[in-house]
């Protein structure tokens, strides 16, 4: 069965809004889904202990704090064994710059979201963190010209 079938309307419009307005009061959301404050909080914390709701935080912008480049970065391992692939999921997990990664179906194993300062600070992951794991066969990598579309939530049917 699917999850996201357990959900009714008011959920949909509840996980919905919350996307979009992160810091709306509850008396707010309540009224805009025409609940009662009580029942609406009581929603959220269904939401929230069935996992539908993941945790809550503030988007930043990368550029008022100094990010000005971004990269896709995408890699091939040498060996597909099982240490091989524990190591290189434990190590990029202390990889501040690693914003994001994906493992890949086709020619690539990983596709790696990568924010840095600039291209002196690529440089020095790429080099000296990503290549000298001694795990990594190939990398291909592509930056961010421009950013066309950002999405601030899931899509959510019903919300």
């Amino acid at each position: 069965m699917n999850p996201a079938s357990s959900l009714d309307r008011i959920d949909s419009q509840i996980l919905a809004i919350l996307q979009r307005e992160g810091r709306i009061s509850n008396a707010e959301l309540a009224e805009r889904v025409r609940l009662s404050a009580s029942a609406c909080l009581r929603r959220i914390q269904r939401l929230e202990a069935d996992g539908f709701i993941a945790g809550y935080g503030a988007r930043l912008d990368p550029l008022r704090l100094g990010l000005g480049l971004q990269a896709f970065v995408r890699l091939q391992l040498r060996q597909h064994d099982a240490a091989t692939l524990d190591r290189f999921v434990q190590r990029l997990q202390d990889w501040d710059e690693v914003n994001a990664c994906h493992a890949l179906t086709g020619d690539m194993d990983y596709l790696l979201h990568v924010i840095v300062r600039d291209l002196d600070h690529f440089s020095h992951f790429l080099l000296d963190r990503l290549l000298r794991s001694g795990d990594v066969d190939d990398v291909s990598t592509s930056f961010v010209l421009r950013t066309v579309k950002q999405a601030r939530g899931l899509p959510i049917a019903g919300g």
